[in-house]
């Protein structure tokens, strides 16, 4: 059985409501890429999602971010990487 994703949100310092989230950023540390449900999840209903990959080996990172590509050109969005495992997916 795997262990439930590390939830945690904040607000961006000055940052402008986007949508109804209000500036609000859903932070989720994935722990297996079966988890990146959970960043479509929010990235779609309009969340900011910062996206922490440092619990994961490489290869599954690497699919992490491939999924994270595309979910913000299909959905005209953006991402920012923040440092070597950590980026910021705003829709």
């Amino acid at each position: 059985m795997s262990r439930p994703i590390a939830l945690r949100t904040s607000r961006l310092a000055g940052a402008a409501p986007r949508g109804q989230t209000g500036g609000v950023v859903k932070t989720l540390r994935p722990q297996n890429y079966n988890e990146v449900l959970y960043v479509g999840h929010y990235f779609r209903k309009g969340v900011t999602v910062l996206m922490d990959l440092t619990d994961l080996p490489d290869d599954e990172a690497k699919q992490l971010v491939d999924f994270a590509t595309g979910l913000v050109f299909a959905r005209r969005g953006s991402l920012d990487r923040v440092d070597r495992r950590l980026f910021l997916l705003q829709p």
